[in-house]
């Protein structure tokens, strides 16, 4: 295997799990931080990213399934979750409870308000009202770049 077929950073993604399913989450564990951004670009999502994963791993509180998801709550800044199978020590911990409605999005980040549109639709369709969207990144732009997809999950909060 050469060095370019490497895997980079970030797994392929399989959208058909996450794709128009409803998912429950009781007090599901996540380390939370604030990642810098200007007008929804983040400015330093890849340094709070290694630095809490390099936490993760150290408390080996890696899960078997990472799921990162950003809570787009300003022009200014996003609340980021990254998925643990336990409380990582000296981290700002955080649970998420709910049932979510979600749906897979393959495309550019310019299509985002799109997506948000038509994410809207899905949950009215489905008789229910959407409380909170979170966003699910599934790979890091490099790695996006390499398998040819750039998916993002939209999970309604209902």
């Amino acid at each position: 295997m050469s060095t370019s077929d490497a895997v980079e950073c970030c797994p392929p993604f399989q959208p058909e799990p996450w794709d128009e399913q409803t998912i429950t989450w009781e007090n599901k564990r996540f380390v939370k931080n604030r990642v810098r951004s200007f007008l929804h670009i983040p400015l330093n999502f890849g340094g709070v990213m290694t630095r809490n994963m390099r936490a993760i791993e150290a408390a080996g509180a890696k899960p078997e399934d990472m799921v990162i998801l950003a809570d787009e709550n300003s022009l200014w800044g996003a609340d980021v979750y990254i998925a643990t199978s336990k409380d990582v020590p000296g981290a700002n911990m955080a649970t998420i409870s709910g049932t979510f409605l979600s749906k897979v999005f393959e495309g550019p980040y310019r299509d985002i308000r799109k997506w948000i549109d038509v994410m809207q639709a899905f949950v009215t369709s489905k008789g229910k009202k959407l409380e909170k969207l979170y966003f699910f990144y599934t790979t890091c732009p490099k790695c996006a770049k390499k398998y040819g997809k750039n998916y993002v999950v939209l999970l309604a909060k209902l």
